[in-house]
């Protein structure tokens, strides 16, 4: 156990302050990737190889991946021959994720205050942390400015699944089942009380895509995954 990992960690609440954000991603850095595994039946592998494809990057060019945790997400894009920079504002996580991954450049930073010059990155890329933000919009904006002209953005983020009997049966899933396996294999369980309330707080694909839009991002199309568990919006800079 780190030395960031004192104790038990409440999840945090959906007015998503920063300070217990980040203090619950603490208390999960240990285990979580394997807790992701186990909970998304493997899924969440799959996932990041749709991220690597839809930002389909150049070797050379410079990518940052925000929220990057543990930096699993970084690796395919280290492997594609680019920079990338792990960006989290966890630094639970970023130790973690230092330890078993050194030679990447992990950096902390708040996507509301992102520690980058102006058109410092050639794309840019959240997986399943924008819900965290405190203020999305902010952080999309944020994303903007830290990109090129032309650059790109892909933002891989839990949606509505599209059919109505699979709704249901998700949301069964999110509220009951998944609680109960986190508190298996999580080392701080409650925090997935808080992923199932914020899934069900967060905008569909239409609303997203809206959002994205209206930060100043253009050519705003999504793809569905896994039915539309989750969903794949990517995006240029004008």
């Amino acid at each position: 156990m780190g030395a960031w990992d004192t104790g038990p960690v409440s999840r945090a609440s959906l007015d998503k302050q920063p300070t217990e954000v980040a203090a619950m991603f603490d208390g999960v850095a240990r285990r979580y990737d394997l807790s992701n595994d186990v909970l998304s039946l493997g899924q969440d592998r799959r996932w990041r190889r749709h991220v690597l494809d839809l930002v389909d990057p150049e070797p050379g060019e410079k990518v940052l991946d925000l929220a990057a945790g543990t930096g699993t997400s970084s690796v395919p894009f280290a492997r594609a021959g680019t920079f990338v920079v792990p960006c989290d504002f966890s630094l639970g996580m970023l130790r973690v994720g230092k330890q078993s991954l050194p030679e990447l450049a992990f950096t902390a930073g708040d996507a509301v205050r992102l520690p980058f010059a102006d058109r410092s990155f050639d794309a840019v890329t959240i997986s399943f942390g924008l819900r965290n933000v405190v203020d999305p919009m902010a952080g999309l904006t944020e994303m903007l400015r830290a990109t090129r002209p032309g650059g790109r953005l892909v933002v891989c983020e839990f949606s509505k699944p599209v059919r109505p009997a699979f709704r249901t049966v998700y949301v069964e899933y999110l509220m009951r089942a998944l609680p109960a396996v986190a508190r298996r294999v999580s080392s701080n369980p409650d925090s997935y009380v808080y992923l199932a309330e914020s899934i069900q707080e967060w905008p569909d694909q239409l609303g997203l895509a809206k959002q994205i839009t209206a930060a100043g991002w253009e050519s705003v199309t999504w793809q569905n995954l896994s039915g539309g568990i989750v969903a794949l919006h990517h995006a240029r800079k004008p």
